[in-house]
């Protein structure tokens, strides 16, 4: 087989040292030196896709997103198969970045998706999307990591639908750019259903949230009243979430693995996690057994117009078993 005028072969042992060294310095860290010997590799074997495939990669990495649409197109020009093929899947991240949606289209059906069928003038204008269903999210993973549970819009976008931890620097209702192979899974049971949904890691923030993180303390008697809350912000449009009961300490081990949600049993409530190194073991914020504690450490998200009559109004509903204090804005 001839491509640019030469015969393709397997890759050369220069090629592969370097190639080979280039991922070592990437797992350092070194992304600067890496780049040097992939461009390297490059020259040496342009006539191969995964020299490309590892320069795109290598600018992913870096959020590079323009040279990593450019390395990636060059891969897939060489690909030598239809479908499948995860060159096709990181130009579909990068160009989800750019906002560069015909390119996106063209990259998940290349990799053998279904897309909606639409016109065309709409496909070149709109964003990809497509109804994958939940998803979990790692927020920050090379920091402190925290899982949080979303909505799929497309193959590389989540929404956040669970309120972060202020720590994360993230916001309920952001929208982040994700890679493509999940760390991990969350199980939750239904009866005697048992769903497993992936958990994928953030790559960076894609569209920030106007809406703040509050913290405030609540005095809620029962179950019952904290649930209260979190129908009344979401009937708003917005989200509450009691951290008391929702928010548990990982290792990063447990939380790259499949983890039941709380303890394995259906919630009204999504728990999400951080994942930490070392294996500290399993701490748990919610209460022990059915003993319940009325004082509850609750984030909420709304604005700051709305916040307290959201609280005072939860309170009025039933003044003998609700109470709240110190609300801070802390995100």
């Amino acid at each position: 087989m001839r491509i640019f005028g030469r015969v393709r072969h397997r890759p050369s042992p220069t090629w592969r040292q370097a190639t080979d060294r280039a991922f070592s310095l990437i797992g350092d860290g070194r992304y600067e030196d890496a780049g040097a010997l992939l461009t390297r590799a490059a020259d040496m074997e342009p006539w191969l896709s995964e020299s490309w495939y590892n320069l795109a990669l290598l600018h992913k990495f870096r959020h590079d997103w323009e040279q990593a649409r450019t390395a990636g197109l060059r891969a897939v020009a060489l690909l030598d198969r239809d479908s499948g093929a995860p060159d096709w899947w990181n130009l579909g991240i990068a160009a989800t970045a750019l906002q560069d949606w015909p390119l996106a289209r063209r990259s998940w059906q290349a990799y053998g998706l279904r897309l909606p069928s639409g016109s065309a003038e709409s496909a070149s204008e709109e964003a990809v999307r497509l109804a994958l269903g939940s998803a979990a999210v790692r927020l920050s993973p090379e920091g402190e990591a925290e899982v949080v549970w979303g909505r799929r819009l497309d193959p590389a976008r989540i929404e956040v639908l669970s309120i972060p931890l202020p720590s994360s620097g993230r916001r309920w209702g952001e929208v982040v750019l994700h890679d493509g192979v999940p760390h991990g899974e969350r199980a939750t049971a239904e009866g005697s259903a048992k769903s497993v949904y992936p958990v994928f890691d953030e790559i960076e923030l894609w569209a920030p949230s106007p809406v703040p993180t509050w913290l405030v303390l609540l005095e809620a008697a029962s179950a019952a009243d904290r649930d209260a809350l979190e129908r009344l912000a979401a009937d708003a449009g917005f989200a509450a979430e009691d951290w008391s009961s929702s928010v548990r300490l990982l290792c990063r081990t447990c939380s790259e693995s499949r983890m039941p949600t709380d303890d394995g049993s259906a919630t009204s409530r999504d728990p999400h996690d951080h994942g930490e190194p070392g294996h500290p073991g399993h701490l748990s914020h919610h209460s022990a057994g059915s003993l319940w504690v009325p004082e509850r450490e609750c984030g909420i998200a709304a604005p700051a117009a709305l916040v307290r009559g959201l609280l005072d109004s939860w309170i009025a509903d039933s003044p003998d078993t609700r109470d709240w204090r110190d609300l801070e804005e802390v995100c």
